[in-house]
């Protein structure tokens, strides 16, 4: 899930809105000034029901950014790394990169999110009754009351004992705990998921066809999401599962064809693109270190009048922003640091100088014949063996020479909270 506003940071946190949030506004705006609060409080200007509607909308948004960072607080403490936290149609997203390494970690990470919920909502509820004590418009203090019952509400859906939420995080770590196999326990916790998030579909579609509408589409709505969610994370685990103690050594590229920065473009394509139909491409300085990539997308994104003058160096991606890795490190690792990178490639190197490629198309044939290897067919890790990270990038590839099996170039209301850690920590709304 993708910011479209930046919101800046917030403990070294980066904060941003997707623009389908402002969908959940929108409806919290109209409900509350149009619905709930001229029906609990007649005889008003419809002014002070906006302005309240307004401010309920911004402060439960609030309520979820809370939500979200306790669990990002908590992730750093516990060694995982947080990229971002974005707000979106259903709630929010705590990216994070890894997993927690040992049942209590996990159950942490999971629990502090509700925790953080009701918090808020036995403050809102005090600040209900301190404006109501000194005779505070009623408005006001029922404007809070709403705050804190659906706060109290966002952390009961969350601990609902089903992946992706909170609570399926809580259930994995307690069958982590029990049987000591992260695997198993991740497996079950999403298949409870996949259950719960059907059993809201029909829900929601009892509801339509009874007439409460809106009410049966929102239901609907967060169990496709939690299904769709649940899914993904089973098939996530299992892959990650599959590749544990494969070394980059084993799926990279080898013997990459290089180019130098002061090259142009134009003579890039003359001299390779059009030759060996790569989609990627490093970059070495004179000392034959590694000083950028350039990828087929780069090179067409560059105005053909401008090819003869433009360096590859200018359209490189830097080499701190591309994912690196030495060839006895793990793929699980690497996989872990190519999520979400800019060109989904990374690079193998050897005290600074390039001796390999990871491209998608190198992922994809890695897990298509990992079966094939000859491994201990139930190899399968253990406890804080194993920790799943998303697979990097698009699903375009290299082809190189000598290698023919590559691919071508390159919630309960209007809110409720969960979590997805195949791009990182997702909460429902």
């Amino acid at each position: 899930m993708r910011s479209s506003i930046s919101l800046g940071r917030i403990g070294g946190v980066p904060v941003g809105l997707n623009v389908s949030v402002l969908v959940i506004v929108v409806i919290l705006v109209v409900g509350l000034a149009f619905g709930r609060f001229p029906i609990a409080f007649p005889g008003l200007p419809t002014a002070a029901y906006v302005l309240a509607a307004l401010v309920s909308a911004v402060l439960f948004l609030a309520s979820l950014l809370a939500h979200e960072l306790a669990h990002a607080i908590v992730a750093r403490r516990h060694g995982v790394e947080v990229t971002g936290i974005t707000l979106w149609l259903l709630g929010g997203v705590a990216q994070l990169r890894g997993e927690p390494r040992s049942p209590a970690a996990d159950l942490k990470i999971a629990g502090v999110g509700p925790l953080t919920s009701v918090v808020l909502g036995g403050f809102f509820a005090l600040v209900t009754w301190g404006v109501s004590a000194v005779g505070g418009p009623a408005l006001v203090s029922g404007m809070f009351g709403y705050l804190a019952v659906v706060n109290v509400l966002l952390a009961v859906f969350n601990l609902i004992p089903a992946a992706p939420l909170d609570g399926g995080r809580v259930l994995r770590a307690f069958l982590w705990a029990r049987w000591g196999d992260r695997l198993r326990a991740a497996v079950a916790a999403a298949r409870a998921g996949r259950v719960f998030g059907y059993t809201l579909i029909i829900l929601g579609f009892l509801n339509l066809v009874s007439g409460l509408g809106f009410q049966g589409l929102w239901l609907a709505l967060i169990g496709l999401f939690l299904v769709n969610a649940a899914s993904a994370e089973e098939q996530q685990t299992q892959i990650d599962a599959a590749l544990h103690g494969i070394k980059v050594a084993e799926v990279m590229s080898r013997q990459p064809i290089t180019a130098q920065p002061d090259e142009t473009v134009a003579g890039l394509i003359d001299r390779l693109v059009l030759r060996h139909h790569l989609s990627t491409y490093p970059l070495v300085d004179d000392d034959g270190r590694f000083a950028g990539l350039v990828t087929l997308g780069r090179i067409r994104a560059v105005d053909p009048a401008r090819r003869e003058a433009t360096a590859l160096r200018e359209i490189a991606c830097p080499p701190p922003d591309v994912p690196s890795a030495r060839p006895d490190d793990l793929l699980t690792e690497l996989l872990q640091r190519m999520s979400g990178s800019t060109d989904g490639r990374a690079v193998v190197l050897d005290d600074g100088r390039i001796v390999g490629l990871v491209t998608p198309s190198d992922i994809s044939r890695t897990i298509q014949t990992v079966d094939l290897r000859a491994r201990e067919p139930y190899r399968t890790p253990r406890g804080a063996d194993l920790a799943p990270h998303p697979p990097g990038g698009p699903s375009a590839g290299d082809s190189r020479p000598g290698d023919p099996t590559s691919g071508g170039p390159s919630s309960g209301g209007p809110a409720s909270s969960g979590t997805v850690r195949s791009t990182g920590r997702r909460d429902a709304a």
